[in-house]
């Protein structure tokens, strides 16, 4: 596949959300086309339950489809083997946000990952894989108490990594208290970045690993990018173990991917051209290794407060690409403040055959008002009325199919009044529908 296939306009998508169920796969596959994008970044949450008919959809329809996998943890257990909670890391707060973080100093955890990642790309025709968020919890993590791992694996691991016990993160009067004993702390930072980089260039580089199995598989690697303090690529590497020049330098990939990380995703007001502040954290990458693409990644809609608009998105796209950056993308395709903002409109016409015609729209359509005859009237180029008895209908996605033997063959015109969108299969709840209120043109028969 050309290069350009898996640079440019990318978009993250998370199949499990209710806006891509009761649908056909090709449906979602024309609608992510249509919108511009020339990859699609499949957010696996379960590596053994992938829906195989929508990548290969994706793929019929021109796009670069990427697997894209968590590497810190999941957010469901019940595929994972007996005897998994040994893999868990261990924190001084355990935060109950339903997330599991595992250990990449557990073998368990690390063999099993590699296993289950190799059978996805080898039962499914992925174009690329990518391990988002491999890092270590958390930003701010020393004050709120989500900081780790410092279990039993960790424990075990450092002392084989320095010789010593890690620091004292609790009592402050213990010699070992990381604010006192700074070589011990210097020494337990440098061990989280190595533990995070080793475990990442195991699985894609190591025997049975990935690039084993499917050589010919574009690889990328993900760091997170924050605008904060002084020094916010050091804090970066500190409390959360990742340094961009190092895991690169181990894993090798293909493109690496800057995240935005939640202390600015978060933000209501975060200005569409935050990106200009990323700086300290692109430029050293890219005098490391001039000739690796980097792209740039940002959330669009995760919390009711910071739904992202379609001119947001455009402004931080265009930002992305003034700064250098070979791609971007957004989580999630779904959720961006454009789909609760904008109605929907019909973006294409495709004759199918003699008696069926059918519109695709910009977005997911309510099948019940979709199929309703009445919101469709049709006439001529010239602007006369065009009659259809027999017009019957039926909705897919975010297209609807119209049958009538009395189309005519010339080009002619549907307007569409009151179909509505999808509240229902939205992320935030509680929203009105959007109808539509547009025109488009049917072209001719061949």
């Amino acid at each position: 596949m050309r290069k350009e296939a898996w640079l440019g306009p990318s978009i993250q998508i998370d199949p499990a959300f209710a806006y891509y169920r009761d649908r056909s796969a090709d449906s979602v596959a024309r609608e992510l086309k249509q919108a511009g994008y020339r990859s699609i970044r499949y957010f696996v949450t379960r590596e053994d339950r992938v829906d195989g008919r929508l990548v290969e959809a994706l793929k019929r329809h021109g796009l670069f489809v990427w697997a894209m996998t968590l590497g810190n943890g999941t957010y469901v257990t019940d595929h994972l083997p007996a005897g998994w909670e040994r893999w868990r890391m261990e924190l001084l707060k355990p935060p109950k946000d339903g997330y599991t973080r595992l250990s990449p100093h557990s073998e368990g955890y690390l063999d099993w990952k590699r296993r289950t990642l190799v059978r996805l790309v080898e039962k499914h025709p992925f174009d690329g894989l990518e391990v988002a968020e491999a890092y270590f919890p958390e930003w701010d993590g020393l004050a709120t108490g989500t900081y780790g791992d410092v279990g039993p694996l960790a424990i075990t691991a450092f002392r084989s990594y320095s010789g010593m016990l890690p620091p004292e993160f609790v009592h402050r009067t213990s010699p070992a208290y990381y604010k006192k004993d700074r070589a011990r702390y210097l020494a337990w930072v440098e061990f989280r970045v190595h533990a995070v980089n080793r475990f990442l260039a195991r699985l894609v580089n190591g025997p049975g690993g990935i690039r084993e199995a499917r050589p010919e598989l574009r690889i990328a690697t993900w760091s997170i990018a924050v605008d904060a303090g002084r020094d916010p690529v050091g804090a970066v590497r500190e409390l959360q173990g990742i340094d961009a020049g190092e895991m690169i330098a181990a894993v090798r990939p293909d493109l690496h991917v800057l995240q935005t990380h939640w202390p600015d995703w978060m933000r209501q007001r975060l200005p569409a051209d935050y990106a200009r502040r990323y700086h300290p954290f692109a430029e050293p990458l890219r005098r490391l290794y001039p000739e690796l693409p980097l792209a740039l990644q940002t959330d669009i809609g995760s919390l009711r407060q910071m739904r992202r608009s379609a001119a947001w998105t455009r402004r931080f796209a265009e930002t992305a690409e003034s700064l250098g950056y070979a791609s971007w993308t957004a989580y999630e395709y779904s959720i961006g403040g454009w789909m609760y903002e904008e109605p929907p409109r019909a973006v294409k016409a495709s004759r199918l055959e003699r008696e069926a015609v059918r519109i695709d729209f910009n977005k997911r359509i309510d099948s019940a008002s979709a199929e309703r005859t009445e919101h469709y009237r049709f006439r001529s180029t010239q602007g006369e009325q065009i009659t259809l008895p027999d017009l019957s209908t039926a909705a897919d996605g975010q297209s609807v199919t119209l049958y009538s033997e009395f189309f005519p063959a010339e080009p002619f015109a549907a307007d569409i009044r009151g179909v509505q969108d999808t509240p229902d299969r939205w992320l935030v709840t509680g929203c009105l529908a959007n109808r539509s209120d547009c025109s488009i043109v049917v072209p001719g028969l061949p």
